[in-house]
């Protein structure tokens, strides 16, 4: 296909699972072998699957052409052969591809390796056999493919338009790396004059931004090639290259001065805005000032500094920020009591942002504070419209409208129908098998795929609370959680929040004072109940202790003959768990946010971050400057109310568990400083 002139181009590793998972995987899979050839069902070599995992990890192709026969019969074969094929898809024809589509149709495998192909034929411009692959794509969550989709679309009928270029536009935007899909048709859509350098100018920003350099030099290269050298310049030393420009009547040198100072923004945000004040504002457009105050502003409220309230005062336009500019912007003007100036910044972000319950809480908040009687039943309306149990502002929402959280009435129990109707699901069966042998994250994708991808829109809520309870059943905790987690208009407790472990954990917890609903909020968000559960820097175990912390844990409570492998002990792991965040809790003068932020990011970033105003912990939480930690500290005290509702059996609040954060009192006594 040849292009028409108007597109001319100018943190979980698994460990050994248990006998009696195995066993259950094997009698989850009735179903499906019952329905393969006699033959078939007697292929249960195991090893010979973690054999091929392990060559293909490696690159071992000729390992794996091997193995693949004795694979054959096997219940998780397609992942067999998917990764024999994926390992030298490059030579492989496009007979053998098809081939393979027919032979698993309907698979997890099937999709994943079309997606891999799509990609493959995108890159190399066979426009005919992509054409002929995306048409049987159902998982559809790949950006790359979807702009190449795109492109190919416009390639067909010859003629570009602008709603196709602003689906280009926002998966170029999207994406953090540098990417042949929407690089390309980015391109061809400049060439258009359906997307603008302008385009091309911002997309360099964004990625300089996230320390992408590749994806920044892509952009300039569509925006203005002839830029490339004096951008490699300021990529190698921003210093240098500010000191020695300045001149910037150019648009594209004007550009390049603005990436520079993103650059020393990221490192030094008042360096930046030094720089920005004393040479370069007046040699800028406003839309650029804006742009790089906006910058200044995010990097000096991550860190939370007094000064970002300032540098944010400079921007003359909120809508010429990104939408994480404008988060950045609503909490520092919530850390420092600007309430006028919360709404104006969310009312700039997109409407996708805006929807987001965090923005539409702190919007209600801003609202509520005025006077005005309107603006209150504005706030109301707000509140209303995201108030419940399913998450950090949605409770808090509730809160505002006088209620407290409660548990929720369950749904209709299952039918015998809807439970078999999950159990006889091949991708269920083969995600729970993959996951009982040792295969966590091939069976976590295709468990994913079958309850969300597989159907365009996903499995509905009754599908989705049979496939749950299926996991449940299996004690697949993590699966059973998030597949409930996914209902819209119906949830299941007993689901969402497991309680397994219940009389250890209560006793442990008691046996120290620690509030039983505290602890399980943790561990749900920790590990989701998975007893091997291991990190990526060494965590273990249902509490995901480190060995450094597990060690010192123990000495500290006199744990006696402590060795490091006892901490995948599961009655091990919750008495050092608990016993830590018992530590931590009275290190933070019982704040439970204080203390979770330690137990995530270590107890020395959150003395630092608690200096400053006396706030309200959901602002405080809000102004963490890591996401994870953000992220964790309102899921683990969003769990915890949650847990307390079913402990209790009676309303609960999240606020009254959140309180008040802010320095420590100097009459207090002084923190540990040996808590690991």
């Amino acid at each position: 296909m040849q292009f028409p002139s108007i597109l001319a181009p100018k943190r979980r590793r698994p460990r050994s699972a248990t006998p009696a998972l195995v066993f259950s995987a094997v009698l989850a899979l009735a179903a499906l072998l019952s329905q393969q050839p006699a033959a078939a069902q007697s292929n249960t070599n195991d090893d010979v699957l973690l054999q091929m995992k392990q060559a293909f990890q490696r690159g071992d192709k000729a390992r794996l052409s091997a193995l693949l026969p004795q694979a054959r019969g096997h219940a998780l074969e397609p992942w067999a052969a998917y990764w024999e094929l994926k390992a030298r898809l490059q030579e492989a024809s496009p007979n053998e591809v098809q081939d393979f589509f027919a032979r698993y149709p309907g698979t997890y495998q099937e999709d994943r390796l079309r997606n891999d192909w799509l990609l493959l034929t995108g890159q190399r411009r066979d426009w005919d056999n992509f054409s002929a692959a995306i048409t049987g794509f159902r998982m559809g969550d790949d950006a790359q493919v979807r702009c190449y989709a795109t492109l190919v679309d416009a390639l067909r009928t010859g003629t570009a338009t602008q709603a196709q270029a602003d689906e280009i536009r926002r998966n170029w935007f999207a994406q953090k790396d540098a990417d042949d899909g929407c690089l390309t048709a980015a391109d061809r859509m400049v060439a258009a004059r359906l997307m603008t350098p302008a385009d091309a100018w911002k997309k360099a920003r964004l990625a300089m931004e996230a320390n992408r350099a590749q994806a920044a030099r892509g952009a300039v290269t569509i925006a203005a090639p002839d830029a490339l050298p004096l951008f490699e310049e300021l990529n190698a030393s921003s210093a240098k290259f500010l000191t020695g420009r300045a001149f910037v009547a150019a648009k594209s040198r004007k550009e390049l001065v603005v990436l520079a100072l993103i650059k020393v923004a990221m490192a030094d945000p008042d360096l930046a805005a030094s720089q920005l004040d004393s040479k370069w504002g007046p040699m800028l457009s406003a839309e650029e000032r804006n742009w790089l105050w906006g910058t200044i502003g995010r990097q000096a409220a991550s860190k939370l500094s007094p000064q970002a309230g300032g540098y944010f005062a400079n921007v003359t336009k909120n809508s010429d920020l990104s939408d994480d500019m404008l988060g950045w912007r609503v909490r520092a003007a919530l850390r420092a009591g600007q309430w006028k100036e919360v709404a104006p910044a969310i009312n700039a972000m997109s409407e996708t942002t805006q929807l987001d319950p965090t923005w539409v809480y702190w919007k209600g908040r801003a609202l509520a504070s005025e006077r005005s009687e309107e603006r209150r039943a504005q706030a109301r309306d707000l509140y209303q419209s995201i108030a419940g149990s399913r998450g950090f502002y949605e409770m808090l929402a509730l809160e505002e409208l006088g209620q407290r959280t409660v548990v929720p009435t369950r749904p209709a129990p299952l039918t015998p129908e809807e439970k078999a109707a999950a159990r006889a699901n091949p991708g269920l069966a083969r995600g729970l098998y993959a996951i009982a042998i040792g295969m966590r994250p091939e069976g976590t994708r295709e468990w994913n795929y079958a309850t969300n991808l597989h159907d365009k829109g996903g499995m509905d809520d009754r599908a989705l609370l049979a496939a749950a309870d299926f996991a449940c059943q299996r004690e697949v905790w993590d699966r059973c959680i998030n597949t409930s987690e996914r209902t819209k208009g119906v949830v299941d407790v007993e689901q969402r929040f497991p309680m397994p472990f219940h009389d250890t954990v209560l006793r442990k917890s008691q046996d120290i004072g620690l509030d039983p609903a505290y602890v399980y909020g943790l561990i749900r968000q920790e590990s989701r109940f998975i007893m091997d559960a291991r990190s990526g820097v060494g965590a273990s175990g249902l509490m995901q202790v480190m060995p450094a912390t597990a060690r010192w844990t123990a000495r500290k409570i006199g744990l006696t003959d402590f060795s490091p492998n006892q901490i995948n002990d599961r009655e091990t792991n919750i008495t050092i768990g608990t016993n830590y965040l018992k530590l931590a809790l009275d290190d933070f003068d019982g704040s439970m946010a204080l203390a979770a932020a330690a137990y995530n990011a270590g107890p020395g970033r959150p003395r630092n971050w608690r200096n400053g105003p006396v706030l309200d912990a959901a602002i405080w939480a809000e102004n963490v400057p890591f996401s994870e930690t953000r992220d964790y500290v309102k899921k683990v005290l969003a769990n915890t109310t949650n847990y307390a509702a079913i402990i209790s059996g009676r309303p609960q609040s999240l606020k009254e568990r959140l309180g008040r954060v802010g320095p420590r009192d100097a009459a207090d006594p002084e923190p540990s400083k040996d808590l690991p």
